[in-house]
């Protein structure tokens, strides 16, 4: 079974979606579940990881339902405010069986230094491990030193970073490499190898450039803990430069079957318990 293990579904709105500017028009529409099928089945993949893109309990418990509508989708990732006083009976108002972690947008809070290191928002991260969620970390290169600190901090459950932790393309890949090196020992902490594409790049550089930066994803994580990414529809940014399925195909060509199934769906399974997930939509039930 292979798994896209970051996508996104929106009913679009500016009020809603402010991060998606004006140079993002392309963005600017709905996308659900009968856009991405196609998509997926060109791609040979079967399922996919649903991940939330604002802050709002509203938008999860829509997340969940669209989740439930269709049999594309094995897990959500939702969002919750850690911080808050009520986050036990918050928790308890969105469970569901689909729901397996959550995510903030902290690369967009004025100070992402000091949300990661604020104590509610700990107390709560520790809240959240304790009951086996999922936490996706969501930063850019310029604070993945403060990622790698709240990482150290929790270890009682799984940890992913998103999107390589956005690298500054222009500094290279060594530079990124002494950045996320300390999460070589921090075995739960995952990696999604997605959204590079759509990063910002030097002058010149193709999306072959961009291998460098899985290869060393590979040397420092391993396979074991690698997960596929497409992050559509936001890959649609890349337009003609390449798409995130091809560049990873040719990023993992020489890996072994088993280390390309761990990537493309084992790992992911293991993480979000996938293998707990009915693929039947509540319709047709």
């Amino acid at each position: 079974m292979r798994i896209d293990s970051h996508q996104h579904f929106w009913r679009y709105t500016a009020a809603d979606y402010r991060w998606i500017n004006d140079d993002m028009a392309v963005l600017k529409q709905d996308f659900l579940p009968e856009m991405l099928r196609p998509v997926l089945q060109r791609q040979g993949i079967q399922h996919s990881i649903l991940v939330q893109a604002r802050c709002s309990l509203a938008e999860t418990h829509w997340l969940l339902e669209v989740a439930e509508s269709t049999d594309i989708v094995r897990a959500v990732t939702g969002w919750v405010d850690l911080s808050s006083a009520d986050l036990q009976h918050d928790l308890e108002k969105i469970a569901h069986p689909l729901l397996r972690g959550f995510r903030h947008l902290v690369q967009d809070e004025p100070s992402p230094s000091a949300w990661m290191a604020d104590a509610a928002i700990n107390a709560g991260m520790r809240h959240l491990q304790q009951q086996e969620y999922v936490y996706e970390m969501l930063v850019t290169h310029r604070h993945l030193s403060d990622a790698v600190r709240f990482a150290q901090r929790h270890d009682r459950h799984f940890l992913v970073l998103d999107h390589f932790g956005k690298p500054d393309l222009h500094r290279g890949v060594a530079h990124w490499k002494q950045q996320v090196a300390p999460l070589k020992a921090l075995t739960h902490v995952s990696c999604k190898i997605s959204g590079l594409l759509t990063e910002p790049r030097p002058a010149g550089m193709s999306a072959t450039d961009l291998l460098p930066w899985f290869d060393a994803a590979l040397e420092i994580f391993g396979s074991e803990r690698l997960l596929f990414g497409s992050d559509w529809p936001v890959c649609l940014l890349a337009e003609d430069d390449g798409n995130p399925w091809d560049l990873c195909q040719r990023a993992t060509a020489a890996l072994s079957a088993d280390e390309q199934a761990a990537i493309y769906g084992g790992n992911a399974s293991t993480l979000y318990r996938l293998q707990e997930t009915s693929n039947e939509p509540a319709s047709a039930k």
